[in-house]
């Protein structure tokens, strides 16, 4: 029992117990820090309109082009999961509402319902579409978010927006796409 005239002093067990506790939550702060971020390459869709994504990449086994993901108006979508494995990705939208694409000069393989195709070369004689891709640079890092805008948007980079679909195509660092280093929650392929 403690009075006021006397200062409350801990047993020894009970210093003990303090301590090994802070330790506790010393040690679990660190290993939360240490968990490393999430590491993706994602889309976000900055538009009014619903649009479909196409990618193209190179990993250990070659170039893959891979679709549909359907993207909402102003939402992201994690279109690959992990650490980045090339500086170059390739990306080919289309405005599903206006009509319209974002579109390069990079030609690969696509097809209308979903796909993974292996390899770019002779597409339609192996039954596929040839499509142009505008290439993305992510610098080497781990995370790449692409942002799709509108004409009327300005992104995060002041770019001006794309010009209306049906108009010129989205190229690499042209209006209506942008990148930035990124790590935010995954989203789902759909």
């Amino acid at each position: 029992m403690t009075t006021a005239d006397s200062p409350y002093r801990p047993t020894m067990s009970q210093r003990a117990a303090a301590t090994t506790t802070m330790a506790a939550l010393v040690f679990g702060a660190i290993c939360v820090s240490t968990v490393p971020a999430a590491a993706d390459f994602r889309l976000c869709n900055n538009t009014s309109s619903r649009v479909g994504i196409a990618l193209g990449y190179k990993d250990a086994e070659g170039w893959t082009t891979e679709g549909w993901w359907n993207v909402s108006s102003r939402s992201c979508e994690t279109l690959l999961r992990g650490t980045l494995v090339a500086r170059y990705y390739y990306i080919y939208a289309l405005d599903y509402d206006r009509g319209g694409e974002w579109s390069g000069q990079a030609f690969m393989c696509s097809r209308d319902k979903e796909f993974t195709i292996r390899g770019t070369e002779n597409c339609l004689a192996r039954g596929f579409d040839r499509t142009g891709f505008f290439e993305v640079d992510t610098g080497e890092q781990r995370s790449w978010t692409v942002q799709l805008t509108e004409t009327n948007q300005q992104n995060p980079k002041g770019l001006p927006g794309l010009p209306a679909p049906g108009g010129l195509p989205g190229l690499p660092n042209a209006p209506g796409v942008s990148g930035v280093p990124s790590a935010p929650p995954p989203g789902n392929k759909q």
